[in-house]
């Protein structure tokens, strides 16, 4: 915890832990020089010193970044822009280490696993690394090696972490970030499916049997009989970057095509299947030499419900038709919680947006920049939606971009938009009618069924003078704690006063056979002036530092 906080300190966050309990872990004379590449740290703007803090903090920590940048209902705009900047560069484990985790997991060794093995990994990262290698019965595979010991490391700093959000939940309510402890703990969930290799086997799994007819599409094949939480086997797929132009045109493919191919792929998995691969930077998107795409890196995957899918659908149908009421409709029907107390100054911020973007050629807008301005609407009215629509809004802004780099002409919202439609159709099909019908009739019959015994048994309970309210008072925490403060300044003053007096009363009596000292005082008089004394610094400088953290 300490360690946190010298870096906060030294990013010129000293605000944080002056105005919280934080202040109470660190010696006040510590204090590291705000430096920051030769420069004052506080030329920087507050949100660069987060991204900087974060970085010197370690790979936990730029997990929780990029974690939290997928949420912004949670987090201002600007402040995400810049933890998306974050890298996640992490120097490679000895190899030797990777062969006994091998081992150990598999529980063969690598030469009854593996005809070759290359020692020198493909990849590196916060959580683990790959390797290159070929099974016994000729495969070629790749193989995820999980870090020595990085879960107990990634399970002591969210401990820290929860610490730490305990002790500045006021300092941050103050600064506009209501729910850190939501952060928390969607980090933790995050985390923890992260650093299960089985999960993301299932996910691999899952995903090449639903696309195992696809033909421009596929999914590599993962090899479970000899993957566990720590390990895992996939098969080996050789492609270039998606992004990478020159070597697509030496393969005589259109970039076009390969774009738009791409887009039609996630599209169908946001829009029809309703689950989709979360992470489609171009080191996860390869392109074989025959044109077909292949996804990689299964460990973040997106979810949304039937009834989201259609909202979501919805707000983008609605975006497209520049109606701004009906598009307030479906983003209030998305959204869980939301702090929307004015719907029609709600659906004026919303027309503001259409204005803005609906009449727009490519050129001078993208779809990237309306779903940007969305969530700081969203983020202003504290919309709170399933965390899988802010993984899409993140997929298009990063399939957007590498689009245009393919494709600069590319209308990307014209190929979002018949998707819509389509499933705002499916909606109203008759099975899902009579589907939805029926959950609302089972839903009706089982309030029937239980609120006459409900309210038989809070009239019984009233009866008998046992119907119990639990009342929670919110607030009071900090205000319990500043009178224990200011109770123990009391007690203070009243034994200094008590010295006083007490020394006093034995300075003007007359006790034979005391020593006095050369002041004239008697000894016992001595010593509880100079104790009177010395409490009273102590209480002085107590003073002090609470003016000085006001």
């Amino acid at each position: 915890m300490r360690e946190i906080i010298m870096i906060l300190v030294k990013y010129g966050f000293e605000d944080i832990i002056a105005n919280s309990t934080l202040r109470n872990i660190v010696p006040e004379r510590t204090r590291l020089s705000w430096i920051r590449q030769n420069n004052p740290a506080l030329d920087y703007t507050s949100y660069e010193r987060i991204r900087m803090a974060a970085e010197e903090l370690g790979p936990t920590f730029v997990k929780l970044a990029q974690v939290v940048s997928n949420r912004p209902d949670m987090l201002p705009g600007e402040l995400i822009h810049e933890l998306e900047k974050l890298q996640d560069k992490v120097p490679p484990f000895d190899s030797k280490k990777a062969r006994q985790i091998i081992e150990r997991e598999t529980g063969l060794t690598i030469e009854n696993l593996f005809d070759e093995f290359h020692d020198k990994p493909l990849a590196s990262a916060s959580i683990g690394q790959v390797h290159r290698a070929r099974l016994k019965t000729g495969e070629w595979v790749v193989v995820k090696v999980q870090r020595p010991g990085v879960k107990e490391i990634i399970e002591l700093d969210l401990s820290i972490l929860k610490e730490a959000v305990k002790r500045t939940e006021r300092y941050l309510k103050r600064e506009g970030i209501n729910n850190a402890d939501d952060v928390v703990l969607t980090f933790e969930r995050s985390m923890m499916k992260e650093l299960d290799y089985e999960n993301e086997a299932r996910n691999l799994e899952r995903f090449k049997k639903t696309y195992e007819n696809y033909k421009n599409f596929y999914i590599p094949k993962v090899y479970k009989e000899h993957s566990t939480s720590k390990v895992l086997i996939m098969e080996f797929v050789s492609g270039c970057k998606i992004s990478d132009i020159r070597q697509l045109k030496a393969w005589g493919l259109s970039p076009e095509k390969v774009a738009e191919n791409g887009f039609n792929i996630y599209l169908t998995q946001i829009f029809e299947f309703g689950y989709f691969h979360a992470d489609p930077h171009p080191g996860n998107v390869l392109v074989r030499q025959d044109g077909v795409i292949c996804l990689l890196d299964f460990g973040m995957i997106g979810k949304l419900m039937p009834k989201d899918k259609y909202n979501f659908a919805g707000v983008f149908v609605s975006f497209a038709r520049q109606d701004a009421k009906q598009m307030a409709y479906f983003m209030k029907k998305l959204s869980i919680e939301d702090e929307i107390n004015d719907m029609r100054q709600f659906e004026y911020d919303l027309n503001e947006i259409i204005d803005d973007f609906a009449t727009l050629d490519m050129s001078e807008g993208s779809l990237a920049d309306m779903t940007q301005r969305l969530q700081k609407l969203m983020f202003i009215y504290q919309i709170k939606v399933p965390s899988g629509v802010f993984l899409v809004f993140r997929a298009f802004a990063i399939l957007e971009g590498i689009g245009k780099q393919l494709y600069p002409q590319m209308q990307t919202y014209d190929y979002v938009k018949p998707f819509g439609l389509k499933l705002l159709k499916e909606q109203f099909k008759p099975k899902n009618i009579v589907d939805e019908l029926a959950f609302q009739f089972n839903q009706l019959s089982s309030f029937v069924n239980t609120f006459p015994s409900e309210v038989r048994s809070i009239i019984s309970k009233t009866t008998q003078g046992k119907l119990h309210f639990e009342v929670e008072l919110q607030g009071y925490g900090y205000l319990l704690k500043k009178m224990d403060s200011v109770t123990n300044r009391m007690a203070l003053t009243y034994i200094i006063m008590a010295l006083i007096i007490g020394s006093s009363i034995m300075a003007t009596a007359n006790f034979p056979g005391i020593e006095r000292t050369y002041f004239g005082l008697p000894v016992l008089s001595f010593f509880g002036f100079a104790g009177a004394g010395g409490l009273g610094l102590i209480l002085f400088y107590l003073i002090l530092r609470i003016r000085k953290y006001k």
